[in-house]
């Protein structure tokens, strides 16, 4: 008999467990990826740069492998000859973490990022010389986090500053996205003017979606780095990128803690969230379930299919529901084996017989047997002196 104590201590660990499990049932996802997306160029929107970087820097961090990342930048600005600090890029005046770094991968730089460009990446429809970098290789277990920044308007998005994203282009998107099983589940977030407007249009499934600000509202810079001499973060990517740097891979949050720490007073504006489309809970969708790795494998209980049934002497044929081809049966394939081996013995033999003989017609003169020096060494040698007289006697 156990000690009430002990016995108290189990059901109550039994409790914890059985909670634990109900409240975060695990996710029915086996990969994640993440499309970020800076839309602006020019010196001046420095912070969308940094902004994207900041989000790219934090979902390697916890576990999405770059290989799963698709980063587009439609600017440079580690290389803008207005960078006081050349090859670096900073989301903070204090300037102790350099986001340009030595281990980015851009996929998309320049005019590479453009509407037709991310269109196509998101609905699988890239050119078949595409590289697979930047291929979005996605299917119906994959979790996929999108985060644009940039500027924008109502129901718009402005790449290039020469052309605009539609909220019904990026709804008719993720639509084809769904119709051809690109996705499991999807976070769409959006910092940008009006952000919130850009998923209004979205309609299909398994898509939670939040932005910095609401119809008629800006969304606003942190703050300036005067050494830089422009601003270098969004408020509203500042803040939450400052809440996932207390995150690590095995962190427990959940998206509703990280919606709980939105605050206009912080932001200076008013975040949306839409989850209508989104019918898990809240409170039980993990933050890496979007924003960190997955080590996570299938595991098929079928047996695999072998060669020899040991029910039967005989092999599954094409009448059968697996659909193998006739073979011979389990004794008959045996008995090939061993004779396949036995010939094959035979010719090595008898392909090493041949070799001794043939060695022995070319090497005469050497004794087969090690006794003494064989009889053609005797008839060449007196050849050989008979050729070097000729030659002395007839000058050759």
């Amino acid at each position: 008999m156990l000690k009430p104590r002990i016995r108290n201590l189990l059901f109550s660990l039994l409790a914890l467990v059985s909670t634990t499990w109900a409240s975060s049932p695990p996710s029915d996802h086996t990969n994640n990826w993440a499309v970020l997306v800076c839309t602006s160029r020019y010196w001046f929107n420095y912070r969308h740069m940094a902004n994207t970087l900041g989000m790219y820097r934090t979902v390697k961090r916890l576990g999405i492998p770059d290989s799963n990342i698709i980063l587009m930048l439609a600017d440079d600005v580690a290389c803008n000859p207005r960078n006081s600090f050349p090859a670096t890029v900073y989301a903070n005046s204090d300037r102790k973490l350099d986001l340009y770094g030595e281990n980015i991968e851009v996929d998309y730089r320049g005019y590479e990022v453009s509407v037709e460009s991310f269109i196509r990446l998101m609905t699988g429809r890239t050119p078949p010389s595409t590289p697979r970098s930047k291929r979005l290789l996605t299917d119906d277990r994959s979790n996929i986090f999108v985060y644009m920044t940039g500027h924008g308007g109502n129901e718009f998005l402005k790449f290039q500053d020469n052309e605009e994203i539609s909220a019904f282009d990026i709804a008719d998107a993720f639509e084809q996205m769904w119709e051809k099983k690109r996705y499991n589940r999807m976070l769409f977030m959006t910092d940008t003017c009006q952000a919130n407007t850009l998923f209004s249009q979205i309609y299909s499934p398994n898509i939670l979606a939040t932005g910095s600000s609401r119809l008629g509202e800006n969304s606003y810079s942190h703050h300036n780095d005067p050494e830089i001499g422009v601003a270098v973060i969004d408020s509203y990517t500042h803040y939450l990128l400052e809440f996932m740097e207390g995150q690590n891979k095995t962190s427990t949050k959940t998206m509703k803690d990280l919606f709980d720490t939105y605050s206009f007073d912080r932001i200076k504006s008013n975040p949306g969230i839409r989850t209508d489309l989104f019918p898990f809970d809240l409170d039980s969708t993990l933050l890496t379930d979007f924003f960190g790795g997955v080590a996570q494998v299938e595991v098929d209980d079928k047996p695999e299919p072998s060669l020899f049934d040991d029910d039967d002497d005989e092999l599954s044929s094409p009448s059968d529901d697996n659909g193998s081809l006739p073979l011979a049966g389990k004794s008959r394939a045996r008995e090939g084996l061993a004779m396949g081996m036995a010939r094959k013995a035979e010719r090595e033999e008898k392909k090493g017989r041949l070799g001794k003989e043939e060695g022995r017609r070319w090497v005469g003169w050497e004794a087969s047997e090690g006794a003494g020096v064989g009889w053609a060494r005797w008839i060449a040698l007196p050849l050989v002196l008979v050729g070097v007289g000729s030659c002395v006697v007839f000058g050759g």
